[in-house]
């Protein structure tokens, strides 16, 4: 949404993100048009001694060369994801103008610690001496972390806070924030709160970009696996959400679309709190299936299952062992009571997904 705004503005964007649904190209982007494959590999060529030598990771390598690719396309701004944590992402060696951190919840607690307030901290690695942050709405226990972070750095907190008088339609979703409405074409209440985030970093940036110009950069915005409809025909949508807080906005999406719980799919990758996922999934679906691939780096079926029984009822639970399969009755389910359905659990599903619906990238 930053980019798609601050492109409107008339700025020339380099964005990095991940994971990638489908391509790798799709992490690194100016101005909405992917890095090319030659660019990808002239850079491995050139620097595979030095990737070598230092042991670099994967994610390190791809770090380096989205920064070198948005120096030669000479942007003007850079929106950097970070990959994992904060502190010790390999993103965190830039200077920034402005930090954000987006809503905290239980991930990859292998890593970034147990606990809300352990994994915070993890996260406010990224604030800067002097340099303000926006914090979007946390629970109490990241926030206070975020908080004592910021006073240590002497960075301004700009919180997001709230925003109100939430309207659904087929158009996105609608919400006053700071006594304007605007309207952003991304699904669920979580989105427009990512929205309010957005134009908090933007006018921290740039604090002439009129409301018009927001509004448009706003609309412009495409970002599949967000609450994506999938069909023109059938009220299925996937979401790559896969920590608790995302399952929750993603299902709470999905039972706006028509007022009722949703047939769900999932599949996961196996570093997951499938617990309280799975509870969470238990008492807000119609129908439950559940599926996995090894191909796909996810967990396999029976893996999925024997979680998911021990907080599920068994009787529940359908399982089908490929995804292809699983889609396809997904899609019967739909068709035969007319209930929104919703896929989710994963970005490494996009691939037989947008093969089954016929979407391209």
């Amino acid at each position: 949404m930053v980019a798609s705004i601050l492109e409107t503005a008339g700025y020339k964007v380099g964005l990095y993100t991940s994971p990638h649904l489908i391509k790798f190209n799709e992490r690194i982007s100016v101005n909405g048009v992917h890095i090319p494959d030659e660019f990808i590999a002239n850079f491995i060529e050139k620097n595979k001694k030095h990737i070598q030598r230092i042991s670099s990771t994967f994610f390190e390598t791809t770090t380096v060369m989205a920064f070198e690719y948005f120096v030669k396309q000479k942007v003007d701004i850079a929106i950097i994801e970070v990959g994992l944590g904060g502190r010790l992402d390999s993103t965190n060696v830039v200077d920034p103008l402005v930090t954000a951190i987006t809503p905290i919840s239980l991930d990859h607690q292998h890593i970034l610690g147990s606990t809300l307030s352990e994994i915070a901290k993890e996260k406010a690695g990224i604030i800067k001496k002097g340099v303000p942050v926006v914090m979007a709405k946390q629970k109490i226990d990241a926030k206070k972390s975020i908080i004592s972070a910021a006073k240590k750095m002497n960075a301004e907190i700009i919180e997001t806070g709230k925003t109100k008088n939430l309207k659904y339609s087929q158009s996105g979703t609608e919400f006053s924030f700071m006594s304007e409405v605007f309207l952003t074409p991304l699904f669920g209440r979580h989105q427009s709160e990512n929205a309010a985030t957005a134009i908090q970093i933007v006018r921290q940036f740039d604090k002439k970009i009129e409301n018009e110009t927001i509004q448009k950069g706003l609309s412009q915005t495409v970002w599949l696996g967000r609450m994506q409809k999938l069909s023109n025909k059938l009220p299925i949508y996937y979401d790559v959400a896969h920590n608790i807080d995302g399952v929750k906005a993603a299902i709470s999406a999905a039972i706006v679309t028509q007022n009722q719980k949703p047939h769900i799919l999932i599949s996961f990758k196996g570093d997951k709190e499938i617990d309280l996922i799975a509870n969470e999934i238990s008492k807000n679906n119609s129908s439950l299936i559940i599926s996995g691939s090894k191909n796909l780096e996810l967990m396999s079926a029976n893996e999925l299952y024997s979680a998911f029984k021990k907080n599920v009822n068994p009787a529940e639970l359908n399982k089908i062992d490929t995804l292809e399969v699983a889609l396809s009755e997904l899609i019967n389910r739909v068709k035969k009571t007319n209930k929104t359905g919703l896929i989710m659990g994963s970005h490494y599903m996009a691939k037989p997904i947008f093969d089954k619906f016929g979407i391209l990238m």
